[in-house]
């Protein structure tokens, strides 16, 4: 499968850098030079994964991860910022990962590979009470209705369903699904538990387990 990528960059020579790069591994890219264009084009295409600059003319790209996560089109932030207070703040409003620049063009290569396979999974339908999750869909349904996650809360769901009945404490939990290089703290996990719980009402289903984490209920046959 041919990937397609969306590249959010005012500074023409490093959207050029990233496509160049990206094209000669065999992603199809296309450039959007300010927020307002991006939304445009995420409107009309179909993207696999988006590549963001936050400051950005017209649409920031702090308000295009929001309509990029409605779309479970995943981010990352390629940005002049450096403050590790925006890297965190990034990662908690929910991008894949978050490159600052100047970066090596083998960096990024190797960070949107990464970002794409951990985003890859089977073409399985899990189905848990009145909940239905479609892998190759990306799409998750409550009593047939589209309900919209996050990457993360979506990544966090299809891990528990992959490992059903087994108790992973909150720093498990990071590693798998955030990374090992996640800056942020297990609040995190919580937060992105209880959102589970209240948006497709998995409470009985993702218990809690005493001073450790999370397991999830499910017989998956």
């Amino acid at each position: 499968m041919k990937y397609r990528i969306l590249i959010v960059e005012d500074d023409l020579a490093i959207a050029e850098l990233e496509k160049m790069t990206l094209n000669a591994s065999g992603y199809n890219c296309q450039i959007a030079s300010d927020g307002n264009i991006a939304m445009k084009h995420i409107e009309e295409t179909g993207y696999h994964l988006a590549l963001l600059d936050i400051m950005l003319p017209g649409v920031d790209g702090y308000k295009l991860l929001e309509i990029l996560k409605q779309k479970n089109i995943p981010v990352i932030f390629v940005t002049a910022r450096v403050n590790i207070l925006d890297k965190v703040q990034g990662l908690r409003l929910g991008a894949e990962d978050y490159i600052t620049k100047p970066f090596e063009p083998l960096e990024l290569l190797a960070r949107v590979e990464v970002a794409l396979r951990r985003l890859s999974h089977p073409s399985e339908i899990f189905a848990i009470g009145d909940v239905k999750v479609d892998c190759s869909s990306r799409m998750v349904y409550k009593g047939g209705r589209l309900i919209t996650l996050t990457p993360k809360e979506y990544e966090l769901l299809v891990f528990l369903l992959n490992n059903p009945n087994i108790a992973f404490s909150r720093e498990s939990l990071l590693n798998h699904v955030w990374g090992y290089d996640f800056y942020g703290n297990t609040r995190t996990v919580d937060t992105h538990i209880l959102n589970l719980r209240t948006k497709l009402g998995l409470a009985d289903s993702i218990q809690t387990v005493q001073r450790m984490g999370y397991r999830l209920e499910f017989n998956h046959e």
